[in-house]
């Protein structure tokens, strides 16, 4: 399965499930959490990494994981075939 959601620069980004499981596996916290995550990329705060260009972060606070009071997506602006090939690398709570 394939999520896509549009943030709020009109970019459209997309969640792949074995990206999904990867972020599951490492951040079992986030398991039933899909929807956060893509609300993150929908409405959060975006910084470039200043290092790796193409590299996003997406933020937003949540009130869910206790100690950990946001999300925090990673997401890598690519073209494929001169069309836009942006998606989740990974995501995590965050302090």
């Amino acid at each position: 399965m394939r999520d896509e959601v549009q943030d709020r620069y009109g970019n459209t980004i997309y969640l792949t499930d074995e990206r999904w499981n990867h972020i599951i596996k490492s951040h079992p916290q986030l398991k039933r959490r899909r929807a956060e995550v893509l609300r993150t990329i929908r409405s959060g705060k975006r910084r470039q990494d200043p290092a790796i260009l193409d590299k996003f972060y997406y933020k937003k606070r949540v009130h869910f994981l206790g100690r950990f009071g946001a999300i925090e997506v990673v997401v890598l602006f690519r073209r494929q075939n001169d069309q836009p090939n942006n998606f989740v690398v990974t995501a995590y709570p965050k302090q």
